[in-house]
């Protein structure tokens, strides 16, 4: 379970302060898949990140037991400065991975995108980076609890995303996923729950559906 509670996020202007979540408390029981929608600029990626650890909320918390990703996705969970190589490489030092080459190539071979690879990040298209991304997240034996998922299979060729699919699919029988996909039809592929931004609020559904139907009626 993933508990969310009292939360708000907020960001400064000059006329005050900008919610983007405003006293949310909910909880997520984790024991399916959930798919995250919300208009643009809802604050779906902010909601991932501060899941994932990678943004924090102005006040309130956020707990849980399992075991969270970081947030893959095309913002964030990589530094543009360093190429794809570098990435891999700082990651797999960060779990305690000394030789780190092996890992380095089969990110390499599952991003397939030659000598960018050795490329600054920064330079990289979104399919591309989303290669690398994904390519990391399942170079390790790391077991995960939840995936925190952000648009990442939206972007690149049909080739890569196929692969990318076969890949969610082969996770998912042993982990849940948290989603932000425009496509309702891939939220569906995937998911079982729904969680819906709106009006600065956060409304989970035990079912898909029910959580696709409410939002698009608001």
């Amino acid at each position: 379970m993933i508990e969310i509670e009292n939360l708000n996020k907020w960001f400064p202007t000059k006329s005050g302060r900008s919610y983007v979540f405003k006293d949310v408390s909910v909880m997520l029981p984790m024991d399916k898949s959930v798919g995250v929608l919300g208009r643009n600029g809802a604050g779906k990626s902010t909601l991932i990140r501060m899941i994932g650890g990678a943004d924090f909320q102005n006040s309130g918390k956020i707990t849980s037991e399992l075991n969270i990703s970081w947030p893959l996705g095309l913002q964030g969970g990589v530094q543009g400065v360093m190429s794809g190589r570098e990435n891999t490489r700082f990651v797999a030092r960060i779990h305690g991975y000394k030789n780190t080459e092996e890992i380095e190539e089969r990110v390499s071979r599952f991003a397939d995108i030659g000598q960018y690879f050795n490329e600054p990040m920064k330079t990289y298209s979104n399919g591309m980076r989303a290669r690398v991304v994904l390519g990391i997240t399942t170079a390790f034996d790391l077991q995960f609890d939840v995936l925190l998922i952000d648009e990442l299979t939206a972007v690149g060729d049909a080739k890569f995303k196929k692969k990318a699919a076969e890949l969610l699919k082969e996770k998912i029988t042993s982990t849940k996923i948290i989603m932000v996909n425009h496509s309702v039809d891939q939220l569906k592929r995937f998911c079982e729950a729904g969680l819906v931004i709106h009006n600065k609020q956060v409304t989970y559904f035990d079912e898909l559906d029910h959580a696709i139907k409410f939002y698009q009626c608001n």
